[in-house]
Order: C-alpha cells, then sequence, then structure tokens
C-alpha cells in the first residue's frame, strides 16, 4: 500500500516542478519579447525572440500602446491538458528612445 502512495507523491513532485519550469520559461520569454521590442525590432522578430524561449505550443501577443510595448505568453501546463489553469506571464517596456526623456 505505502509503494503506489509513494510513486503517486514523487509523481506529483515532478509534475509540479515541470509547472514551475514552464512558468519560468514563460518569464523569460516575456521579458525576452520585451527586450527586443524595447530596441524597436520588428514586431516578427519580437515574436520570434520570445517564441524561442517559451515553452513548446506557447502563444506569443506583441501589442503596442503608444510608447509602451506588452508581450504575453501564454502556454498550457505541462501534463495531460486536464488541468483548469495554464500559465500566463506578461512584461512591459518602453520604447529606448523615450526612455529617460525629459518630463
Amino acid at each position: 500500500m505505502a509503494l503506489p502512495v509513494l510513486v503517486l507523491v514523487v509523481t506529483t513532485l515532478v509534475w509540479g516542478l515541470l509547472v514551475v519550469l514552464a512558468q519560468i520559461r514563460c518569464v523569460d520569454a516575456a521579458r525576452a519579447g520585451a527586450r527586443a521590442a524595447a530596441r524597436q525590432d520588428p514586431d516578427g522578430a519580437v515574436t520570434e525572440v520570445a517564441r524561442e524561449a517559451a515553452p513548446r505550443g506557447a502563444t506569443v501577443t506583441v501589442t503596442r500602446q503608444g510608447e509602451r510595448v506588452r508581450v504575453v505568453v501564454v502556454a498550457d501546463p505541462p501534463g495531460m491538458g486536464m488541468l483548469p489553469f495554464r500559465l500566463r506571464e506578461e512584461a512591459v517596456a518602453e520604447a529606448e528612445e523615450t526612455v529617460g526623456a525629459g518630463s
């Protein structure tokens, strides 16, 4: 009886670690995309940079609002796909030419 419970606990811990690692990859992808957008890279290049850092199958959205750029990365958690949540991270940056401009 103890062995199946132990296997279940270990499996749950490993799955939890995989979810945390995927969330960290979403954070890294959003930040990388925001940095690329702040450098005034084209939207296609910004999306590509973010997708390279994001977990497989993630959706990357880049929106510009004036001088601010918002990069949102959304991914399904690893596993069976039956979980009721998605991993989401967002990063915002200002275009480099406007940072520190007089107010």
